[in-house]
């Protein structure tokens, strides 16, 4: 046997250079490179072996390690989990920040290689900097961490161990049905360590991302489910992108009149006019999709996990049949579904053929025309939503008329959210990505955003991660390089994560923020707000010393100064027009660019026809939270229980 003595590190990057996928008979490279931030604990083992054994990967220098592996996590979505980054960082608080982006990454079934460094395996010295003690075992270190959010984890304790793990690592990250955050954590000293490898591990690899089949059974239960059913409902989800099924979503869809609806993840699979296209389902979904699903016999969801905002914490259609077409045996279990375990195109298909040899047709007449039509009326009383000091619009969440008024003196703008978003729809390129994740924009995105093409809508909501967007907007752009990227966010998510706009400067990708500025953690004041609570906490004010509490003046913040600052080009916004020239100007740019606009709170879009289930105070001295809590608890009532 042949064998090459290298170091554990450079070993590993050897290996991960030389790994492929295939998918419907096409293969490419599956790891584009590196994100990197070098420190003690990885700066002289993994870094030197990056220097030299890097091959085909880039490597990129990150400046936060949660941005940086949301930057990865934003690619591999864009990609549709066919190609991937891999993260390394140091030991200790380096590798403590990128266990947020792991759990991102696995709540979202998204495929992220984390290296961090990791303590002495010999245990000498001991403690090393940056080590947290566990008294009671010396053998955990702050990587243990990532067992809770990894989908594999595995400790590098010697330099032969690495081919295993290798292996294995490579096993769920090209795993359709159980992919997520992969974590080999790699002791500073064993990284250093030399070993005769044999030449065979570093062999060109192609792992062929399969189309897993459903069984006759299988395909023969769901054919029975539907035809003695009359209105069937499709729910589409993430599943249907990364699987490239979107198109028999469609074609299923107008071969037997069956109406479809789309997940956070799923959306951007087709346009948005498709004539049986209802939009967004669930508590961030369209009034279209949600009729339908209250009215519906049978929900049949293709690749999503149903999650709470999908189904109205199962109250949306809490006394409907399920039928779940997913190629994750533990998703098709959910709400008690009849299961076809198999990939979303195949198993679609299976089922049409199978449905098509009776002549099935679904027993809709205009319901579907009818519903699109009321929610387009609504989407142009969104758009046209304007703020008067008379009083606000009630419709928009619509309270605290006294602090829109205040926010209007003190920005000199009186946009809203939906006029903005509306305006946008028409600025913006057909083909711009859109990328998005926490606060109200997920809502608001989900109702208004009508993609015109397809695959344009990169919304993490798996894990509503705060600090995704602009990070992720660099992952896109790099996974999408002749197209428009434009991270919309909260003045929120912006200040707690925005690392990476740097990072996109620097190597040249030009990314464009778009900053909705409410002046406060808008969407949970909403909640609180919404509860009968007061404003506590949520808006961004100073402290009054009268009272001692956060409820002074609030505070401005120019963030177009701030992102000028990094050398991106940055815009003011107050009114249309400003909107209008600043995304002009933008598009001429060949760096990086922020809009900064100023925008009213309580100026964003509500539920419609839903229900979402949270916890609430069932005894308070303020009687509207008492209230608020008995409704809660009596709508749960009529929920679905499994």
């Amino acid at each position: 046997m042949k064998t090459i003595r290298l170091t554990m590190a450079q070993a590993l990057v050897k290996f991960l250079d030389n790994q492929y996928v295939e998918f419907d008979g096409k293969q490419q490279k599956f790891i584009k490179g590196f994100f990197t931030i070098f420190g003690h604990g990885n700066v002289v083992g993994l870094g030197q072996a990056l220097e030299e054994y890097e091959g085909d990967m880039i490597v990129h220098q990150g400046r936060n390690e949660q941005g940086m592996a949301q930057s990865a996590i934003g690619f591999a979505k864009q990609t549709h989990r066919k190609q991937i980054y891999a993260c390394t960082s140091s030991v200790g608080p380096g590798a403590a920040n990128m266990v947020t982006a792991a759990a991102t990454a696995t709540a979202n079934r998204i495929p992220v290689l984390l290296l961090p460094g990791d303590t002495f395996a010999t245990r000498q010295p001991d403690p090393v900097l940056q080590q947290v003690e566990q008294s009671n075992d010396l053998s955990i270190s702050t990587n243990d961490s990532f067992k809770a959010v990894s989908k594999y984890w595995d400790r590098i304790s010697r330099p032969e161990q690495l081919m295993s793990a290798a292996i294995n690592a490579m096993r769920v990250l090209t795993n359709p049905s159980d992919t997520g955050a992969v974590t080999l954590s790699l002791p500073q000293d064993v990284q250093g360590e030399a070993y005769d490898y044999p030449e065979s591990f570093f062999k060109k690899r192609v792992h062929r991302i399969e189309r897993t089949l459903a069984t006759a059974d299988m395909i023969k239960d769901a054919v029975e489910l539907i035809r003695s059913k009359k209105k069937p409902l499709v729910i589409a989800g993430g599943g249907v992108r990364y699987s490239e099924a979107a198109a028999a979503v469609k074609e299923f869809s107008e071969k037997f009149n069956i109406p479809y609806a789309e997940t956070q993840a799923g959306k951007s699979g087709n346009v948005w006019d498709d004539k049986y296209n209802l939009g967004s389902i669930g508590v961030t979904g369209t009034e279209s999709a949600n009729l339908i699903a209250q009215c519906c016999d049978l929900i049949i969801g293709i690749g999503t996990k149903f999650n709470d905002f999908v189904t109205g914490s199962k109250w949306l259609f809490a006394d409907k049949e399920v039928l779940q077409i997913n190629i994750n045996g533990y998703d098709a279990y959910k709400l008690d579904a009849v299961q076809v375990v198999a990939d979303a195109k195949t198993g679609l298909e299976a089922i049409a053929s199978e449905l098509g040899k009776i002549g099935y047709k679904s027993g809709y007449a205009d319901e579907i025309d009818t519903v699109k039509d009321k929610w387009e009326a609504e989407w142009q009383r969104l758009a046209n939503v304007k703020y008067s000091e008379e009083g606000f619009v009630p419709e928009i969440s619509g309270h605290m008329d006294h602090v829109l008024k205040e926010v209007a003196e003190q920005t000199g703008s009186s946009l809203t959210v939906t006029e903005v978003l509306a305006e946008l729809n028409n600025l913006l390129d057909d083909d711009a990505i859109v990328v998005a994740a926490a606060g109200s924009l997920p809502a608001d995105l989900g109702r208004m955003w009508k993609c015109k093409t397809t695959n344009v809508y990169n919304m993490e909501y798996g894990y509503s991660c705060m600090g995704y967007e602009v990070p992720a907007a660099l992952g896109a752009k790099i996974a999408a390089p002749d197209q428009e990227v434009y991270a919309m966010v909260g003045d929120g998510s912006y200040m707690m994560l925005h690392s990476e706009l740097p990072t996109a400067i620097q190597e040249d990708k030009k990314i464009n923020v778009i900053m909705f500025d409410n002046m406060a953690f808008g969407c949970i004041n909403n909640l609180q707000m919404g509860s009968g609570m007061g404003s506590f906490g949520t808006e961004f004010r100073r402290r009054n010393p009268k009272t001692g509490k956060l409820d002074g003046k609030l505070v401005p913040v120019d963030f177009a100064m701030n992102a000028r600052s990094y050398g991106a080009v940055g815009y003011t916004v107050k009114n249309m027009d400003e909107l209008r020239a600043a995304v002009e100007d933008s598009k001429k740019q060949e760096t990086s660019t922020l809009i900064d606009i100023k925008v009213l709170p309580k100026t964003m879009t509500h539920h419609y026809e839903t229900f979402w289930n949270y916890g609430c105070a069932e005894v308070a001295k303020n009687k509207k939270v008492e209230e608020t809590a008995k409704a809660l608890k009596e709508t749960r009532k009529k929920a679905r229980q499994y």
